[in-house]
């Protein structure tokens, strides 16, 4: 059994909130495993790939919305904010929680891969591990440095992991399952790399 020692801050998530609330537009800061981080501004490959991922699940669920600003708690006591690149969830389910809301009831987080120094600690190791604790059935991660998609399922939210991890390369047939139930052709994905 892996026990995860909880990282202490000196900085309470009230105060990151209220340093984010005045951050500038073109700055995305997030509160995990009691550090802020920078999330760097999205590319036009990056964007791209978030609006495709967005029309295929308009088209295969018209009943979700793929939400793609939305602030989450997450993390351990609920203690940490990120901003997934995409949090999918029932229609209008973020209506009236603000700008960090609970992560009860997001089917699915998506995390699209940045080319910066942090991706790997941020987009493989920390997000996966909040989004596991707060019990996301879903967190999919479009990695365009090694050109895969990986898709995390059946969190262990006690030991802030996820179970089952497949990997595709892109231009494979991927199948997002329960709760999500969409398949994707992620060919296109190809298009959008360095």
């Amino acid at each position: 059994m892996t026990v995860m020692a909880e990282r202490t801050s000196h900085m309470s998530v009230e105060e990151f909130e209220r340093i984010a609330s005045t951050a500038p537009e073109t700055v995305t800061l997030e509160f995990i495993d009691g550090r802020i981080g920078e999330k760097a501004v999205p590319d036009g490959d990056h964007e791209t790939i978030v609006m495709w991922l967005l029309r295929q699940c308009m088209q295969t669920r018209p009943d979700l919305d793929l939400h793609t600003s939305q602030g989450l708690k997450a993390g351990a006591y609920r203690k940490g904010r990120v901003r997934p690149d995409g949090s999918l969830a029932p229609v209008a389910h973020f209506a009236g929680q603000g700008e960090w809301a609970e992560p009860d009831g997001v089917l699915m987080t998506v995390e699209v891969t940045s080319y910066d120094s942090d991706t790997d600690r941020r987009d493989r190791q920390e997000k996966p591990a909040a989004y596991a604790t707060v019990g996301i059935p879903v967190y999919l991660l479009v990695d365009r440095d090694r050109c895969e998609v990986v898709v995390h399922t059946n969190p262990d939210p006690d030991a802030g992991r996820y179970r089952d991890l497949h990997t595709a390369s892109f231009g494979e047939q991927v199948t997002l399952p329960a709760p999500v139930g969409i398949s994707l052709d992620t060919e296109p994905l190809k298009k959008y790399v360095r």
